[in-house]
């Protein structure tokens, strides 16, 4: 059983940056892959950014690429992520989760509360 909770969103204008956190708790979190998602008003959840449990791999939506950097840090059970050059497209509550890995959503099988993020034009 693996608890999360991200922390970090707000309301920040375009081209701003912001950083979230999510904090795990539970066992053997590095042999979790780690991802965010998102879901904006109205829309599915899609996702952002996911990183294996080594950190040594990280893969990103094309929306995103180049713009945000998901890392973690094992040692104090935390993701990360990194978002700069933010536009009002990103706007969308953001979820932090703990799987298998891979860009489905079904694959993963722990989530945190979610973490709002709006991007004013």
């Amino acid at each position: 059983q693996v608890q999360l909770a991200e922390s970090g969103g707000g309301l920040v204008q375009a081209g701003g940056s912001l950083r979230l956190s999510c904090a795990a708790s539970g066992r053997s979190f590095s042999s979790y892959a780690m991802a965010w998602f998102r879901q904006a008003l109205g829309k599915e959840r899609e996702f952002v950014a996911r990183i294996w449990g080594s950190g040594s791999a990280t893969y990103y939506a094309d929306s995103v690429k180049g713009r945000f950097t998901v890392s973690r840090d094992n040692a104090k059970a935390m993701v990360y992520l990194q978002m700069n050059s933010l536009k009002p497209e990103d706007t969308a509550v953001y979820y932090c989760a703990a799987g298998l890995g891979f860009n489905s959503a079904s694959r993963y099988d722990y989530w945190g509360q979610g973490t709002q993020v709006t991007v004013s034009s």
